[in-house]
């Protein structure tokens, strides 16, 4: 048996019978392999296991790492074939009816049922020519074309009433939402590949940096309170309820009655972006807000219906805050999502610690910081004008 890691031992070797790779033991049951080409100099690497469980082999291919030379070669191919192997023996490896990225895409939904990763792979996976790679052959190359794709295509806007779309030029900001569902579907069942090689199929997924902007349009109270009171009554408690509590639009939407306890004043948001569900304690002023939204509902009824009894939606609650906005004269870019930032504006004004605003908002300390944190430079000017003598 050859030693791989001797870079003059894996030149003198020649192709095998059948093409089967020379191998390398590493440990018990886990074996190095190289293939040497018979074209040109170098060779493709592999990885194999024995499966005590099945009595059989299984092997992996792990490329040629063509621009890594010399020990870094055997370095980078030793590491990838222990994770792969460490991977198989936790049960972690790929099942064997999960052959393309559409099969991982599924595989990821069943596990973790999500409703933006799916529209994200309904809308520009499934369709593409990404979803029919297999997963043993996907590489850097495959996920750059299908980037670019994504890159190109317009971003629904909005619909008019008669249902026409509009649309627009999609951001980076998009570009790195939509990417991060195919990222984490690869994840859960491909080892990251040999950096700046073809096997790394993860770096034509890394975000556009500083491509997320901090939300600029806030609205005053009184600003708020306009848009209420201009809005239709169907949709009036919506709004009402956005400008209590700092909640993205759709977890606020997705509340059903049994989430409030009116005796202990408590709210459960249990869909949410964070996918954890969580509790906050409500003043009695909101508490008794929410109580007349429940009054007389069965426990899985919304809190916040429609006169249909449906839930809002963003394609429903659009065009009614859209035409509160235009009768209450606010700017034309305000949206479901500029109450969520405005409330949060206050509460970091009001010098809530920045740790209870994310959990109140459910969204984390570090996103509070990036987007809010210019807003609490007067605490430390405060702070530090204390210190005059």
């Amino acid at each position: 048996m050859p030693d791989l890691s001797r870079i003059g031992d894996r030149e003198k070797l020649k192709p095998k019978t059948g093409d089967e790779p020379h191998w390398h033991r590493l440990r018990q049951g886990v074996y190095l392999g190289y293939r040497p080409s018979k074209k040109t100099d170098g060779g493709t690497w592999f990885a194999r296991f024995y499966d005590a469980d099945r009595i059989r082999n299984k092997r992996k291919r792990l490329g040629d790492y063509g621009k890594l030379t010399g020990h870094d070669v055997f370095k980078q191919a030793k590491t990838d074939a222990e994770a792969w192997a460490a991977t198989v023996e936790s049960g972690g490896e790929l099942a064997r009816d999960m052959v393309t990225v559409k099969d991982a895409c599924l595989a990821y939904l069943e596990e973790k049922p999500n409703s933006i990763a799916e529209g994200v792979f309904r809308r520009h996976v499934y369709d593409d020519p990404i979803a029919k790679v297999k997963l043993d052959k996907l590489r850097r190359h495959h996920l750059r074309s299908w980037r670019k794709r994504l890159e190109k295509a317009p971003a629904l806007l909005s619909r008019t009433r008669d249902g026409e779309k509009r649309w627009k030029e999609r951001a980076k900001s998009t570009v790195n939402r939509d990417m991060v569902p195919l990222r984490a579907a690869l994840g859960r069942v491909l080892m990251s590949g040999a950096p700046n090689t073809d096997s790394a199929w993860q770096e034509a997924l890394k975000p556009f940096k500083g491509a997320d902007k901090r939300r600029e349009l806030y609205l005053d109270k009184a600003e708020r309170k306009r848009l209420i009171d201009t809005a239709c009554e169907e949709v009036r408690p919506f709004l009402r309820a956005l400008c209590l509590l700092p909640l993205r639009p759709g977890s606020l939407a997705s509340l059903v009655a049994r989430d409030f306890d009116k005796r202990t004043r408590t709210l459960t948001i249990g869909k949410d972006k964070n996918g954890s569900p969580r509790q906050i304690s409500l003043p009695q002023v909101i508490a008794d807000f929410l109580a007349a939204q429940v009054k007389g509902k069965l426990p899985t009824a919304p809190v916040f219906a429609r006169r249909s009894g449906d839930a809002w939606n963003k394609d429903t609650w659009k065009h009614p805050i859209k035409d509160a906005v235009r009768g209450a004269n606010l700017p034309d870019a305000v949206s479901a999502y500029t109450l969520r930032h405005s409330v949060i504006t206050d509460l970091v004004r009001v010098r809530l610690p920045i740790l209870t605003v994310a959990q109140l908002s459910g969204t984390s300390v570090a996103m509070i910081e990036k987007h809010y944190g210019h807003l609490v430079r007067d605490d430390a000017e405060d702070a530090l004008a204390t210190l005059m003598l």
